[in-house]
């Protein structure tokens, strides 16, 4: 038995046995088959070379039976010759035969990985925001990686090894009943000695395994938290740095252990099978060499047998667990399935309309909406903690209705939970309203494709987000055609360019994860210089200056008097001394607008406003 189909059955016998017992869903096979179809070519001459390389298995051991019996023992020098050049070129072939086998497996199995990833991603990239706030990333990236690795093994490992044992098997077998039924039958009662060892270090195998994997994937997931930049810093702030190490070690001790125990039962499961395959050979040549002795079979024949047992307990031994590898991959292509099944919330339109205008007039009427429902928006094997929503949102806006008129602004205020943020997500589609319209120019947005709709509005957060990456690269992410002295005009009218330009690496200079290498104010004047540079016609500040001290404060609000100026501005706010001078405000309470118009218009009110303003200003804020 050869070292690789040894270890494809060490590897067999690490999976966990409970899949055998998984109920896959209706049609799943069908799909993956329609995967298979760009690949037929290929997976036809694949198939072909593993069909060849079976056949070509058993060559040799018949070759050395004639080589011995007709050439050794009747002296026949030429035959000798021939039959051992035959074997040379045979030996040739198979290496051949593997090596195109070997091409095309990789062609059809990085073919499939590639298919599935670009899938599985764009799909991804197509989904609500909701689906982010629920999924967890980590999990997703397995789909990404673990499961489409596994799924590709039904096409490579999985297919190719059982087409070539179930071959090997029946071209052995019966080669070996014909020659010496006798042999081939007691070859076939030794067979549980085989598979009771395989079957007890199996068992032993799947336990340490789960646990590594379990024991790993809780290392990996601290380290993730603990080496982003936030993570950090709160480990510094409030940790206690030893009993982080402490714990740490402790889970990495425990994968040691198991990592010990692991490599004892790998080189006991090969050494059970080289000694158990020893002794059968031992037998196979005692009770063959007593069959030669009395004239039954030839010493050819005893030397053929025995070469074919080596071939014998391999294939037998591998496919009393092929339902295991079998289901490994199904299960894999079903959990890849799950996630392309997940229908986004929010799709384009059949036959989208275009919005050419640079001057918007945003309407909404009648809008309420709703947050969606677990179920609606995510899967509970995406998620850390998944546990039944007992308690619905509820309307979170309610009938909301305004009209913000290019070259204008429109600020929205009121108190935490009253719906501001939940209006600019609507806005650009990252939610569908649950009912009611909001129209641009008068067209529908679920009218508009997404690509067109977003291509109009420019956001800046209370936290804006930078890759980890250089300054250009995270400002050409609003449009990557920009020329440098875009860039330049954009930065400078966001009070950024002379930092930047005081930089070492100026535009080269990395940010780091999520821009930490930046200050609150620096991250947003790159964030609004980033807008200005994406040029929309509509802007959204959310809390935009919300965390900045009195002089950030004053750049940023410098830079958003040019970002704002001749577009359509919506703008959400905390602190009413910033919105004092829009064209409307409106004031939201519990997702209804309950006051609405100037700032000395609802002062006058002696409303909410001015109870909200009052009190800022008594505060200091």
């Amino acid at each position: 038995m050869s070292m690789h189909s040894q270890w494809m059955m060490f590897r067999t016998l690490t999976q966990d046995q409970s899949v055998k017992h998984q109920k896959l869903k209706p049609g799943t096979v069908k799909r993956i088959i329609a995967f298979a179809v760009p690949y037929k070519q290929a997976l036809t001459i694949f198939l072909i070379t593993v069909v060849i390389d079976a056949l070509l298995a058993v060559a040799p051991p018949l070759l050395l039976k004639r080589l011995i019996d007709e050439g050794v023992l009747k002296n026949n020098g030429t035959l000798v010759t021939e039959l051992a050049i035959l074997v040379a070129i045979l030996a040739i072939a198979d290496a051949g035969f593997n090596l195109v086998g070997r091409w095309y497996s990789s062609k059809i199995g990085e073919g499939l990985i590639f298919d599935l990833r670009r899938m599985i991603f764009d799909h991804v990239q197509r989904q609500s925001i909701a689906f982010f706030t629920r999924t967890q990333t980590g999990a997703l990236i397995s789909r990404l990686n673990s499961d489409v690795i596994g799924a590709q093994s039904a096409f490579t490992a999985t297919l190719s090894g059982v087409i070539s044992n179930v071959l090997s098997l029946i071209i052995v077998v019966t080669t070996m009943l014909i020659l010496s039924w006798k042999i081939t039958l007691l070859a076939l009662i030794l067979l549980p000695l085989f598979l009771f060892p395989t079957k007890w270090v199996g068992r032993k195998l799947q336990r340490f395994t789960r646990e590594s994997f379990q024991l790993n994937a809780e290392m990996s997931s601290v380290m993730t938290e603990r080496f982003n930049v936030s993570g950090a810093l709160l480990a510094k702030l409030y940790g206690d740095s030893k009993s982080e190490v402490d714990q740490f070690a402790i889970k990495a001790r425990k994968v040691a252990d198991i990592g010990i125990n692991i490599a004892l039962l790998n080189r006991i499961f090969f050494i059970a099978l080289t000694s158990i395959a020893s002794v059968a050979t031992a037998i196979t040549y005692g009770v063959g060499g007593h069959l030669s002795i009395n004239k039954e079979i030839t010493i050819g024949t005893l030397l053929a047998v025995t070469a074919l047992l080596a071939r014998l307990y391999g294939p037998l031994t591998a496919l009393s667990n092929v339902r295991v590898d079998v289901m490994n991959a199904l299960v894999s292509f079903e959990r890849v399935f799950e996630v392309l099944d997940l229908a986004p919330m929010v799709t384009d339109p059949i036959n989208p309309k275009q919005l050419v205008d640079k001057s918007i007039t945003i309407s909404f009427d009648s809008v309420k909406f709703s947050y969606p429902t677990a179920e609606q928006i995510s899967l509970a094997s995406l998620e850390a903690v998944a546990k039944p929503e007992v308690a619905e949102t509820g309307e979170i806006l309610k009938s909301i209705s305004f009209v913000a008129k290019p070259n204008t602004i429109t600020a929205i205020v009121g108190p935490s939970g009253a719906g501001k943020s939940t209006i600019s997500a609507l806005l650009a589609r990252l939610y569908d309203v649950s009912d009611g319209t909001i129209s641009m120019n008068g067209i529908n947005i679920r009218e508009l494709s997404l690509a067109n709709l977003r291509s109009k509005i420019g956001v800046v957060t209370q936290d804006a987000h930078m890759f980890h990456d250089t300054i250009e690269n995270n400002l050409r992410y609003a449009r990557s055609e920009v020329s440098a002295e875009e860039i330049e005009q954009a930065c400078r009218a966001a009070q950024i360019w002379d930092f930047i330009s005081n930089l070492p690496n100026g535009l080269n200079t990395v940010v780091g994860e999520r821009g930490h290498r930046l200050s609150g104010g620096e991250k947003q004047r790159l964030a609004i210089a980033r807008l200005l540079i994406k040029q929309p016609a509509i802007v959204v500040l959310d809390e935009a200056t919300a965390h900045l001290d009195s002089e950030n404060e004053a750049l940023v609000q410098a830079a958003l008097a040019t970002a704002l100026l001749g577009r359509t501005s919506i703008v959400i706010a905390h602190r009413l001394a910033t919105v004092v001078n829009a064209d409307q405000i409106l004031v939201l309470q519990n997702g209804e607008i309950v006051e609405q118009g100037t700032h000395s218009e609802l002062i006058k009110k002696n409303g909410l406003y001015f109870d909200l303003y009052e009190r800022q200003s008594i505060s200091g804020i």
